[in-house]
């Protein structure tokens, strides 16, 4: 065998189908297509369109709506520590946040914050920090021996503006400024 004699296996390489050459091709006029005009065009695809018919979209009620300021709390449950402890994927004698956890894969990721609750059971001792707890979740750690640290939520601060330090120390010296001035007077 020589190079001048390499060759593709028989059927590798397909022609190109030739589209729109007359009545005889079987593929002239509308090239497969089946129409003219929008639908015979690349890239438009007419969703939800039912030939005029109000579309079942349109039909259907509007129903709830989308809290944009809800939070989401990723949660965690007693059961889920005590077997991430037995499986040896988390390490108690450190202290354990959501970074560890999601490490663990306890939970799959830390949303507004973690809330932990009182289901199952758990045997070691374990010094938490979350979001939220119940009563219950906190006070069968502390029994087990354990310490829970309940943090404040993470806030979106474009969604619930709050005073940040320097407009809040801007608003205080300008008072002592005015009520200064007005001694004076």
């Amino acid at each position: 065998m020589k190079l001048n004699q390499l060759r593709d296996n028989a059927g590798a390489r397909k022609g190109r189908k030739l589209l729109g050459r007359g009545i005889g091709s079987g593929k002239g006029k509308t090239s497969g297509r089946g129409v003219k005009g929008q639908k015979a065009r690349t890239g438009v695809a007419i969703k939800g369109f039912e030939g005029g018919q109000s579309s079942l979209l349109r039909r259907m009620p509007k129903r709830g709506f989308n809290n944009f300021t809800a939070t989401n709390y990723a949660e965690l449950t007693l059961k889920m520590l005590q077997v991430a402890i037995d499986n040896k994927s988390l390490d108690v004698s450190k202290p354990v946040d959501g970074k560890v956890l999601v490490k663990a894969g306890v939970i799959a990721r830390v949303e507004d914050g973690i809330s932990l609750i009182n289901t199952g059971t758990l045997k070691g001792k374990v010094n938490l920090t979350v979001t939220k707890a119940t009563k219950g979740a906190i006070a069968a750690i502390e029994k087990a021996g354990g310490k829970v640290e309940v943090l404040p939520a993470k806030v979106n601060k474009l969604l619930k503006p709050g005073k940040t330090p320097k407009r809040q120390a801007a608003r205080e010296a300008a008072i002592t400024k005015s009520e200064g001035r007005r001694k004076k007077a």
